[in-house]
């Protein structure tokens, strides 16, 4: 899958707070009984999925360092270590799964929105800061982790990515 991101920094930045904006509207509007419900086509409830769609920018920020700390390396380098992270795929996907199952335990509600807006603000601080060269910068990514992973991702399209991410799940809510 072809990552199509923002041609700048300024539609990175609105789709940031446009997520951001719509998860605390979501969290707001949701009653129990709805956190509680299955998403479509997944084993989690809505309440695991938002955590899950949130974490999403979360993993970003961790993400950011490697890009540019491989983008800097021959691409030989990040080329192997994304075939050793794709042998891993089938455990990735558990704790991809149970991590969420968790995370959504201790992150919910205010919690969650206050955990997303300090994430999105240490986003945009970033980006920020980023030079062209950097935003440019790319390694390889295993992409049988993600369908939103391509073989090779910029710095600026790991930005967008959890966006891409974020809009991809919550298209599975079965919120009311």
């Amino acid at each position: 899958m072809t990552p199509a991101h923002p041609a700048d920094r300024a539609a990175i930045h609105d789709e940031l707070d446009r997520a951001c904006r719509d998860l605390h509207q979501l969290v707001a509007a949701a009653a129990t009984s709805d956190l509680r419900r299955r998403t479509d086509a997944t084993r989690w409830t809505n309440e695991q999925m938002l955590w899950h769609m949130a974490f999403g920018y979360l993993l970003v920020r961790r993400l950011l360092p490697l890009v540019r700390l491989f983008g800097r390396l021959p691409h030989s380098v990040s080329r192997r270590f994304a075939a050793v992270l794709d042998t891993g795929t089938r455990p990735f996907h558990v704790i991809n799964y149970l991590g969420s199952c968790a995370g959504a335990l201790v992150f919910h509600g205010p919690r969650l929105t206050r955990q997303l807006d300090r994430t999105i603000t240490g986003l945009h601080r970033r980006l920020v800061a980023e030079s062209e060269d950097a935003l440019n910068r790319q390694m390889h990514f295993p992409v049988r982790w993600d369908p939103f992973f391509c073989d090779t991702m910029t710095l600026r399209d790991v930005y967008h990515y959890a966006t891409q991410h974020y809009d991809f799940h919550r298209a599975q809510l079965t919120l009311t």
